[in-house]
């Protein structure tokens, strides 16, 4: 049997007499999310029985909301991709990423992704439900990622992001030694013309605010620990590129393949307070063998 989301609730005294519209609303389900259930195939009830949302709610009702089911986009296939999975709900996955591992499909890697093997473990698992990744890494970049099961859940997420309240923290090694324990580098990024891809720091673009400390400093690289004020593209590449100390194999922006063949960069740890459970959620990944072997090699 095939699971659809849903989401219920016990109507207290405080409730007892809105519409059903404007409780929803106060528990942040978005217009969109109810113009979804009425059109695509989700459904309102209180107490077992199908109700539209100007119902007015009694005390003690039972009120559920069915959300429509989710299929994959059109060409996002399902592989048998093993995960590392750190934390799962039926809300919420936290995965720990490879390097080399694309967030969502290419064109240059159009298989292979995060989302792909999310989509095979979703299949397997009787859940209908397609990808939401609500903090992404680049392809060469490790560590930790937050997804959420819903549309709905995703809705949250990017309402609590953008407030401030999915922090994420990194760890990198800096090409040199940065003088200073700690800083932050304050400097607008914005695509660079002649690129797609490329970002670089410039006067037009958009605000970015990257903090930073130096755990350790060795012979070729600072051992970093950095969090992110905004997250834009590359954010932490161009920064440390902009400070004129790129990231380790981070070739694209500077940096050199003598050490380390990707940049890097690994997020290490992510903190949040769960939309449902209303708990403060902490996870962390450790350095991938790569980036550890190098901690060691490199003395002091």
């Amino acid at each position: 049997m095939l699971l659809r989301f849903q989401m219920k609730w016990v109507i207290g005294e405080s409730d007892a007499g809105k519409l059903v519209r404007d409780f929803l609303k106060e528990e942040e389900i978005s217009r969109t999310a109810l113009t979804d259930i009425k059109f695509k195939g989700g459904h309102i009830q209180v107490n077992g029985e199908e109700v539209n949302v100007r119902y007015r709610l009694a005390m003690s009702d039972e009120l559920t909301v069915i959300f429509p089911s989710e299929s994959p986009a059109e060409g996002l296939l399902g592989e048998n991709i093993p995960l590392a999975i750190l934390y799962e709900d039926e809300y919420l996955l936290v995965v720990n990423k490879p390097a080399g591992m694309n967030t969502i499909p290419s064109r240059e890697h159009p298989s292979g992704s995060l989302a792909n093997g999310l989509v095979g473990y979703y299949q397997r698992s009787g859940l209908q439900a397609t990808t939401h990744i609500v903090t992404r890494l680049d392809r060469d970049t490790s560590g930790i990622v937050l997804i959420a099961k819903h549309r709905h859940v995703h809705h949250l997420f990017s309402m609590m992001q953008r407030s401030g309240q999915v922090k994420r923290t990194y760890e990198a090694f800096a090409e040199g030694r940065i003088p200073l324990d700690n800083g932050t580098i304050i400097a607008p990024i914005g695509r660079k013309d002649d690129s797609i891809i490329e970002r670089e720091v410039r006067a037009d673009g958009q605000y970015a605010c990257t903090h930073y400390q130096v755990l350790a400093r060795h012979r070729a690289f600072t051992y970093l620990e950095l969090v992110l004020e905004t997250g834009r593209t590359h954010q932490i590449r161009v920064h440390l590129s902009y400070l004129k100390h790129p990231l380790l194999g981070d070739d694209l922006y500077g940096g050199g393949l003598s050490f380390i063949e990707r940049q890097a960069l690994h997020c290490r740890k992510i903190k949040f307070l769960h939309p449902f459970l209303k708990k403060e959620m902490m996870f962390t990944a450790p350095l991938p063998r790569d980036m550890g072997d190098l901690l060691k090699a490199d003395l002091l």
